[in-house]
């Protein structure tokens, strides 16, 4: 890669940083790369798993059955971006294990990083959804819209807009 790539003309890339402050090769780069893309899977997996558990035993609940319409609803949707992101987290061990010793480390650090993001994505959908379930028991659907929302805007805040200011910045 060059340090004038055509998608952000006149930015130096990671790339050209990596080769001006690191003594590694680029193969290097990629095993150092992918252990920390395993190590960011390790917590994140951990908790998406244990509220994935968690949503799996609510269904076996006794007043589970009570739930209205717009409460199952959500409680499916909830459901399914935990399972969904479960899924994505995983897929990169998944992906090195079919292609362990093929010469594709490159390739799976892209990969992963990609199913990476479109988990936190999905962790962020479980994470509103479960809280609008459950504000919509404890304070009632109008509060847990407005409080949810609030909510979503402070993952979007802290999830994106800041790593994206601090991008800039650099």
């Amino acid at each position: 890669m060059t340090a004038t790539d055509a998608r952000t003309p006149g930015r130096r890339h990671d790339d050209d940083w990596n080769s001006d402050h690191r003594p590694e090769a680029p193969l290097q780069r990629a095993d150092r790369n992918f252990a920390e893309l395993l190590q960011e899977l390790r917590v994140l997996l951990t908790g998406v798993q244990i509220l994935l558990g968690f949503l799996l035993a609510l269904a076996f609940n006794p007043g589970f059955g009570e739930l209205d319409g717009f409460r199952h609803g959500v409680y499916v949707v909830t459901l399914l971006s935990a399972a969904l992101s479960s899924a994505l987290l995983v897929a990169p061990v998944a992906a090195h294990r079919l292609l362990f010793q093929g010469g594709h480390k490159r390739e799976l650090v892209r990969t992963g990083h990609t199913t990476t993001l479109i988990a936190l994505a999905g962790l962020g959908l479980t994470l509103a959804s479960g809280l609008l379930l459950v504000l919509d028991i404890a304070v009632g659907r109008a509060a847990a819209v407005i409080l949810t929302a609030v909510f979503v805007t402070a993952i979007a805040t802290l999830w994106i807009a800041v790593p994206m200011q601090l991008r800039h910045r650099a």
